[in-house]
């Protein structure tokens, strides 16, 4: 903490750039794995003013976008809570008054969620950048958007049809299936061709054939873990976060009882990287999560990405002060 506090005061006489964070709670951070503090904790240390609000905060009068934010800072009392806000009261604020915003809520990527993206859009009108970018955060489906790089993914089929997804299941002996909105591997099930609670799971998961879901050829190589690499501006960390599946589990989910193993990438990867990557940052996704088990690509994940202090504290790369580079350069 002592470190935070010298910083704090090196950078006092630098210009103050201020970054504005949307996020749940910061109460509920979990510091010691937490992407979000991560990068609120490197443009605390470069002398940033640094806000929040929720989704629920932003706000439009007339033509401007407002957000009732608070103003806080890093806790130098390792006793009490990691952050204090320096007004209990939320200020309402001009979305220009911010240099930044970060988009960093968690899903569920709900309609609370893309209303909040089409607020977000009227911020990048007035000049203020958006990380992730509002439009291609409804664009990519964390999901679907795989679906645009057929060569990189194993067979998948999307579909509410229950017929067809049997049928996928028929020629394929062994598949996953998964709602196109979950997290955090939540109601994702590995099903074999003689389950018999197969009519029930695709019941479940299609609401009785009207919502579509995911169906893909089960790859075995998720013993070996479910790699998450992250690209900042299109380009790939040299180390991904491999998430190993615990014993009797499928699932390469940290938030499932995964393990997680810091390795550098492999060619594959990097290939799967470089031709992904330009598309990424054309759209104006500066940070993504990535996620490949084996040699194909699982989900892109845009909304929230995780990853970086596990990375971070194996390699000593400062992948959080990467970022605000890339944000914050036009």
């Amino acid at each position: 903490m002592l470190f935070y506090k010298i910083n704090y005061f090196i950078n006092l006489g630098k210009k103050q750039m201020r970054i504005l964070f949307i996020t749940d709670p910061l109460e509920n951070f979990n510091i010691q794995k937490d992407s979000s503090f991560s990068l609120i904790k490197a443009s605390f240390l470069r002398g940033y003013e640094i806000y929040q609000a929720g989704i629920e905060d932003l706000m439009v009068e007339g033509e401007n976008l407002k957000v009732l934010a608070k103003e806080f800072v890093l806790n130098l009392d390792q006793d009490k809570s990691w952050f204090e806000f320096k007004n209990l009261n939320k200020n309402k604020l001009e979305i220009s008054f911010f240099d930044l915003v970060f988009m960093r809520k968690d899903p569920p990527f709900n309609m609370k969620y893309i209303y909040a993206t089409y607020l977000l859009e009227l911020a990048e009108k007035k000049g203020v950048r958006v990380i992730n970018n509002p439009k291609a955060l409804r664009d990519a489906n964390e999901k679907c958007f795989i679906l645009n790089f057929p060569e990189f993914i194993t067979r998948t089929v999307v579909s509410a049809d229950m017929a067809e997804l049997k049928l996928f299941l028929k020629e394929e002996r062994e598949v996953i299936y998964k709602p196109l909105d979950g997290m955090g591997g939540m109601s994702i099930f590995k099903v074999k061709l003689e389950d018999p609670n197969l009519s029930v799971i695709l019941e479940l998961l299609t609401e009785n054939g009207t919502l579509p879901i995911m169906a893909q050829k089960f790859i075995p190589e998720i013993k070996d873990g479910d790699k998450r690499i992250l690209l900042i501006n299109g380009e790939a960390i040299s180390h991904g976060l491999s998430r190993i599946p615990k014993e009797g589990e499928i699932r390469g989910n940290l938030a499932a009882g995964a393990r997680g193993e810091v390795r550098e990438l492999n060619s594959r990867e990097l290939e799967v990287c470089a031709k992904i990557g330009p598309r990424l940052k054309k759209m104006g996704l500066i940070f993504v999560g990535l996620d490949m088990i084996g040699d194909y690509v699982t989900e892109i994940n845009v909304t929230s990405p995780t990853g970086i202090q596990e990375i971070e504290k194996i390699t000593q790369q400062d992948i959080a002060g990467k970022i605000l580079d890339a944000a914050l350069v036009r």
